[in-house]
């Protein structure tokens, strides 16, 4: 219940309006978010790369209400990647993408083209792309998008949501040499219909899906803090006799930072998703709704301020 509240309230202007301007809300925000620019953006890429870290970077924002919204979006993106080939980051820093952010809402083959656009820059910059999964309604479309842009870019990213019921029929449709698919929980309503409500429910669709990826041939990105998910992906590991580098473990900038480092430390492949940006509402309470534990740590921070 307070899971389905909190993606309510992400929505919700009012919500939003009392989150934004409560005290102190930014020194919490900050915790999850690594800043507004570019700038912002390529330091922190720089600090966790070289602490053995790789990266992934989303330019937050979505829902994009016109093409010239989509537009600024795009050239965004490709200014991002221009400085991380500069700087020589490309070869441990990508960057996630969400569709509505580029038009997907208005046209898919606007947002096609628009991807195309980002793919480019990113491979002039030595680095690729992960398209985001995002409402359900927006599944089909986005797995059409992936599918075309691999036509010419095939280290395209897919992400698949294992809250969704057809979650572990994607994962198999996915599983083929040289397809990189990141495996989440989800973090956006959907109706029962569609969706796993029940949080053990999400968990063993987790599990499923992590099965079919990890004993496929394509490359698991396992997207999760949960310890007994993270033991679990270790033990296929083994089974399936999968060296570090096919897979990785990716978790949130500002989520267990010490286990990163940890499975880091062990040999294990680790990429830290950042995201930046000053549209950072919606992305910032559905990591609430994610984890009990990142709300109580919301409440305590504007209480140990007021």
């Amino acid at each position: 219940m307070l899971r389905q509240a909190l993606l309510i309230a992400s929505r919700s202007g009012g919500a939003r309006r009392v989150v934004e301007t409560a005290p102190f809300t930014g020194d919490v925000v900050r915790r999850f978010i690594a800043g507004e620019t570019i700038e912002d953006a390529a330091r922190v890429t720089g600090r966790l790369t070289g602490e053995g870290l790789l990266v992934t970077l989303d330019v937050l924002g979505e829902d994009t209400p016109d093409k010239g919204h989509a537009e600024a979006n795009v050239t965004h993106y490709v200014e991002l990647l221009e400085q991380l080939g500069a700087a020589g980051l490309g070869a441990r820093a990508e960057v996630s993408l969400k569709l509505s952010a580029v038009g997907q809402t208005l046209d898919e083959d606007l947002a096609l083209e628009n991807a195309r656009r980002v793919c480019v820059a990113a491979r002039s910059a030595g680095t690729t792309v992960t398209l985001d999964m995002e409402e359900h309604t927006t599944v089909d479309s986005t797995l059409r998008i992936v599918h075309e842009l691999r036509r010419d870019f095939p280290d395209v990213g897919a992400v698949i949501q294992s809250y969704l019921r057809r979650a572990e029929e994607h994962c198999a449709e996915l599983a083929y040499e040289g397809s990189r698919v990141r495996l989440c929980k989800g973090a956006y309503a959907a109706p029962a219909a569609v969706a796993f409500t029940d949080k053990e429910e999400v968990d063993r669709s987790y599990v499923r899906c992590m099965k079919v990826l990890m004993a496929g041939k394509g490359y698991p990105m396992l997207a999760t803090h949960d310890p007994r998910l993270i033991d679990i992906a270790g033990a296929l590991s083994v089974l399936h006799e999968r060296d570090a580098d096919t897979f990785e473990y990716q978790m949130l900038y500002g989520i267990r930072p010490q286990e990163q480092r940890r499975l880091a430390s062990q040999g294990a492949q680790v990429r830290v998703y950042v995201a930046y940006g000053r549209e950072w509402y919606e992305y910032f309470m559905r990591r609430l709704a994610e984890r009990p534990a990142n709300l109580r740590f919301f409440v305590r921070s504007l209480a140990g301020r007021s």
